[in-house]
């Protein structure tokens, strides 16, 4: 082979001069994280029933979806959390390798077989399956800095008019938020519902059947009678709005005509749907979103896109209301790159000066020094082959095999010189010897 080579120069500059495009055409393409994805990939499962206690939702959500998650593929362990908040997190673990696209394909269908076992507000409220990375990329916060919005406002505000912007965002895998939306809180009274003979469930099914989308029809639809020329949508009332509305709810209609309704017995405030997270920046109430990264995408540009985004949407805030970012990644994955590039090319120069130190015999000195460049840059179209990304462990390989490549090249340069001095031979048959 290296008889070929040799007897063929310019076919062996084409091909160099095309192993360094590829190289250069994968650069760009390549993922840049801090490390490599060498945990196995895993899966979660979340979701919530709201009001219900740790074990309530171990016996009637976590369990269910346990007993439908058998016979997966590639599936090493699973493991769960069930909190008092009524939040269940189920986490499956597979084997090193596995597709994680295909996973959740897989575990989404078995979970299909769970869902009508659960109960009907767990399956009203949602259930997520993710593709679970263990470290947040960044945490994107809002704060207000004249304080006239507290920590719901701002979290509500980020739900409403953020999360889904930013969770389309090439890059972006997964998002978590520090807290919720706004609601309707409805605070019963105990004494109230024992004097008027009610319970939960009766203020509940009220809730149900009151506050509700319907259809209303419309005046004049097909079939009409001949003449017809009024055709009109009817627009009712459905779904509440505001505190006045929830408050004459009637619950219960007396056999003499009066009613109770719910301001008789509950307040009816507009809260947050969860009051577990509390979230600050430097002493200031925050709204907060962790944004985890896709698999196998870039870090450094996932974070700008992010950063972008938040900026051009900054325009829009209310005022006093400011973004800020308490946890960045982006920063230590530059630094780390950076300071391994750097090493790099002074391990390049270095290896320059001190060859034609001891060489002293400049083109003896460029021969290795061009295959560095042709060396490097073909691994990166390696590296994009086999799936592989630029991070802090494959650069610091590539110093490494700088200097084994070095030393090879100064071994076969100086052999040739010894035999074209010793024999009288031309560099091309000295190679070739």
């Amino acid at each position: 082979m290296p008889r070929f080579f040799i007897n063929r120069p310019i076919f062996a500059w084409v091909i160099a001069i095309m192993v360094m495009l590829a190289g250069l055409l994968a650069i760009k393409k390549l993922p840049v994280s801090q490390y490599p994805p060498i945990a196995p990939p895993q899966i979660a499962i979340n979701a919530t029933y709201p009001g219900a206690s740790a074990q309530t939702v171990q016996d009637t959500v976590t369990q269910v979806i346990e007993q439908k998650l058998n016979g997966i593929d590639n599936l090493i362990y699973m493991s769960s959390t069930s909190d008092s908040a009524g939040a269940v997190s189920i986490t499956l673990t597979f084997k090193a390798g596995t597709d994680p696209n295909i996973a959740q394909v897989q575990v989404q269908n078995k979970l299909q077989l769970a869902i009508p076992l659960l109960p009907q507000i767990v399956q009203r409220s949602g259930i997520q399956v993710v593709k679970s990375t263990r470290n947040f990329l960044l945490i994107v916060g809002l704060v207000s800095e004249d304080g006239s919005m507290d920590r719901n406002a701002l979290t509500d505000y980020m739900v409403s008019n953020l999360q889904d912007i930013i969770s389309r965002l090439e890059g972006v895998g997964e998002l978590l938020l520090f807290g919720t939306q706004n609601a309707m809180r409805i605070w019963l009274d105990p004494a109230r519902l024992n004097n008027y003979h009610l319970t939960t469930n009766d203020v509940i099914a009220a809730l149900q059947s009151q506050n509700v989308q319907v259809s209303a029809g419309q005046f004049g639809a097909v079939p009409a009678p001949k003449g017809q020329q009024l055709n009109a949508t009817i627009n009712a009332r459905s779904l509440l709005q505001n505190t006045d509305q929830f408050d004459a709810i009637v619950l219960r209609t007396n056999p003499d005509g009066s009613t109770v309704k719910l301001k008789d017995v509950a307040e009816s405030r507009i809260g947050t749907e969860n009051y577990e997270v509390q979230s600050y920046y430097n002493g200031k109430p925050l709204g907060g979103m962790a944004i985890r990264l896709a698999s196998g995408a870039n870090a450094l540009e996932t974070g700008e896109r992010v950063k972008a985004k938040m900026a051009e949407l900054s325009r829009y805030f209310p005022p006093g209301m400011k973004v800020v970012y308490p946890y960045d990644t982006t920063p230590f994955v530059r630094i780390s790159i950076s300071e391994v590039v750097e090493t790099l090319v002074i391990a390049v120069f270095l290896v320059f000066i001190i060859m034609f130190l001891f060489l002293q015999n400049l083109r003896a000195t460029l021969i290795p020094t061009i295959a560095v460049p042709v060396v490097l840059l073909g691994t990166m179209g390696v590296l994009a082959a086999a799936g592989f990304s630029i991070n802090t462990l494959t650069m610091f390989a590539l110093v490494i095999v700088i200097g084994l490549l070095v030393d090879d090249a100064i071994v076969v340069v100086e052999n040739v010189e010894r035999i074209m001095s010793e024999e009288g031979l031309s560099p091309h048959d000295a190679t070739i010897k």
